[in-house]
């Protein structure tokens, strides 16, 4: 089919994918032989199901739902910063469980959407601003350091510095989320 947009640049941004594309060839490739079923694969893989099972488990089931819209949104917001991390060089990951995707699973799907809806259940009326310093400094001095210290997470141009003011506004934006009440079922 025709289109209107200028063939060259059809062609041009087309070569950019295709060197995308090879290089998740080469990564999967290197993924497959260096990374699956190897110790931080599996050790990846328990950081992807052990704060879900423990969700499960502590989670207050009447607010489930409400729960499961903010870490939604937790989950989302982390795995598109983190895109833009990896896609702009300031970081990149090791370790990972699924090799196709730029963000680490196990923080941006798992950690950090079931910190959240945790602290969000636990003592509701606190001050979100002292919850939103507890869950920005945990994740920024003690979760980033530990992935740093693992190997599986590799900073060029960034600093952990640099994710508090980020997690502190997550924390900020999900409480208020939480107390929506215009959700139907929510």
């Amino acid at each position: 089919m025709k289109t209107i947009e200028d063939p060259e640049k059809l062609k041009k941004v087309g070569e950019f994918y295709d060197k995308i594309a090879d290089t998740h060839y080469e990564f999967l490739h290197y993924w497959l032989k260096n990374t699956l079923f190897h110790w931080d694969f599996w050790l990846s893989f328990v950081f992807s199901i052990l704060p879900w099972a423990i969700w499960i488990k502590y989670r207050k089931k009447d607010s489930t739902q409400r729960l499961l819209f903010v870490g939604f949104f937790v989950l989302i917001f982390t795995c598109w910063m983190d895109f833009f991390g990896v896609m702009y060089g300031l970081w990149y990951y090791t370790g990972k469980v699924i090799p196709t995707m730029p963000s680490y699973l196990p923080w941006d799907m798992c950690i950090l959407p079931v910190f959240v809806m945790l602290l969000v259940q636990y003592k509701p009326n606190s001050s979100a601003l002292v919850k939103a310093l507890v869950f920005a400094a945990v994740c920024s001095f003690i979760g980033e350091p530990f992935f740093l210290w693992l190997g599986f997470y590799v900073l060029k141009k960034w600093s952990i510095f640099y994710s508090f003011p980020i997690y502190f506004l997550i924390y900020l934006a999900c409480h208020k989320i939480s107390r929506l009440r215009n959700f139907a079922g929510i």
